[in-house]
Order: C-alpha cells, then sequence, then structure tokens
C-alpha cells in the first residue's frame, strides 16, 4: 500500500479559518465531499462519533482523524494543515496542525488498519511534518505526503 492509493491531490488542502476540533472536523467532511462526492453531513457524524471514543491526536502537532462509512469503496485520505494549529485533545496536550484523515468502507478489516499505519508511520517523521509546515500550496504538500513513503521504502 502506498499514499499514492490512499489520497488524490483534490483532498489535499491548506486551511486558515479553523478555529476548534468541530469546525476541523466539519471542514474534513467539506473536503471528503469535495474529494469523493461523500455525503457531508455522513462524514461528519462518522469522525465525531470516532472522536468520542478517544481522541486521534496523536502528539507532535498531529492528529489522524479516521471512521468507517457506509458509501466508501475503498480506503480515502484528506490532508488538512492549518496555518494556525488548534486544541484537539491530543494526547501530548500540544495544539495541533497537520491532519491526515482516513475514510474506510464499513467492512474494510485489514485495509484500514494497514492504511492507518501507513500514515502513522509518514507523519511520526519530524522532516515530513517540517516540511508541510513549511509550505501551504495544496500541490506542493501533496509531493510531500506521496514522496515521503518513497524515501522511506528506499
Amino acid at each position: 500500500m502506498d499514499i499514492l492509493d490512499l489520497l488524490m491531490p483534490e483532498a489535499v488542502k491548506t486551511v486558515s479559518t479553523v478555529s476548534s476540533k468541530k469546525m476541523l472536523l466539519h471542514s474534513m467532511a467539506d473536503l471528503a465531499s469535495h474529494a469523493y462526492s461523500l455525503d457531508s453531513a455522513s462524514t461528519l457524524a462518522a469522525l465525531q462519533e470516532r472522536e468520542t471514543l478517544g481522541t486521534t491526536g496523536v502528539g507532535q502537532g498531529v492528529a489522524l482523524p479516521h471512521a468507517r462509512i457506509d458509501g466508501v469503496d475503498v480506503v480515502k485520505g484528506m490532508f488538512i494543515r492549518l496555518e494556525t494549529p488548534i486544541d484537539f485533545s491530543a494526547v501530548d496536550r500540544k495544539p495541533v496542525d497537520l491532519f491526515f484523515s482516513l475514510l474506510a468502507p464499513e467492512n474494510a478489516g485489514v485495509a484500514h488498519l494497514k492504511a492507518l499505519a501507513l500514515i502513522s508511520r509518514t507523519m511520526r517523521e519530524a522532516r515530513t511534518c517540517e516540511k508541510l509546515r513549511a509550505n501551504d500550496d495544496p500541490e506542493t504538500l501533496f509531493a510531500i505526503l506521496t514522496e515521503a513513503k518513497r524515501q522511506n521504502a528506499a
């Protein structure tokens, strides 16, 4: 599995107007609607429900919101870089500015776990996060994310 299998260029953006966890999840749902033609309300509900189980803020300014959602045929990814970090109840209590979200089919099983592991490894790379924070152009962010996996595999 590769990030290119999960992420489309249209599913990557920088946002400057988000100031809360709720607003971020709304932005993710809107991005899913735009990039993958998913129902925004269903996506939002699934992401919010998952967050009630425990935070997906993994630390070091990174969060990995994810959910299983009806109507998704394969695991799909989205990435949002915030210009100003927000409180996302991360495990290290630090504000979060890098969000890589995954939406998986209800019956995804192992595919969802493999995708989550791949994204987790990628977003743990300090160098990758530095590059993401230093850029705000969606095309550049997409290139950084997709290149990070190829470099880690080498």
